[in-house]
């Protein structure tokens, strides 16, 4: 049985390459769609868009928040993840406008 803080790195470590994974899909929306590779867009918006499903089943939290909660009683925005406090507080509002912002630039680049 691991000790709890032992856990809890381990969850934020996960939870942080997750992120990663999501947050460099968002990323990449944009710049695949400028070069023409509609096929990878539209994949990792599919991916993306799997993700949102996920976080509104779970009432807008990942459900490693609720892992990493068990192992600790901090309720900071950064408890479960290694980001700047600031970054995890806000990162639904930045991601979330820079995947609206990257689908709408898709779109308007496919209608062309």
């Amino acid at each position: 049985m691991l000790q709890p803080a032992t856990a809890l790195r381990f969850v934020k470590t996960i939870h942080t390459v997750v992120w990663a994974v999501f947050a460099g899909a968002i990323l990449a929306i944009p710049v695949l769609a400028w070069y023409g590779f509609w096929f990878s867009a539209a994949a990792l918006i599919a991916l993306v868009l799997v993700e949102c499903l996920v976080l509104v089943v779970n009432r807008m939290r990942c459900p490693l928040t609720g892992i990493a909660a068990r192992y600790t009683d901090d309720r900071r925005d950064n408890f479960d993840i290694y980001l700047p406090l600031w970054l995890a507080k806000y990162n639904k509002l930045i991601f979330g406008s820079l995947f609206a912002a990257g689908l709408l630039f898709t779109l308007a680049l496919w209608l062309e």
